[in-house]
Parts: C-alpha cells; structure tokens; sequence
C-alpha cells in the first residue's frame, strides 16, 4: 500500500511517499480500502515537532 511517512519533525520536506505491505487482518478486524483521506491539525503539529506522538506510535500521520 501506498502511505506517506514522516521522517521527523520538520516541514512538508520531512514527509516521504513508501510503500508496505498491506496489513492483514485478524480474528474480529477487516480491512478497509482508503481512496483518500483528510489530515487533522494534530496530524500537522506532531510533523512540526510541536505535539509528542505517544510512545510507540507509528510513523504514519493518523490519530
């Protein structure tokens, strides 16, 4: 799947277009097709560095 990381915290510079695996699902999950989505102001503040993303969070923009 196509996903955008973030490198750091930073500007739009620090976001990176990847690809990884499309996850599978487990026993009482499905799998969801996203043709888009929106990003939230946390989203934004945690890329600038100005919101700490809990511990162990992914490197995926996404609350």
């Amino acid at each position: 799947m196509r996903v955008i990381e973030i490198a750091g915290p930073g500007g739009p510079e620090v976001l990176r277009p990847a690809t990884r695996p499309v996850p599978v699902p487990q026993t009482g999950e499905i799998l969801i097709r996203v043709h888009a989505a929106g990003v939230n102001r946390p989203d934004a503040l945690q890329r600038a560095g100005a919101y700490a993303p809990p511990p162990g969070a992914s490197d995926l923009p996404g609350l």
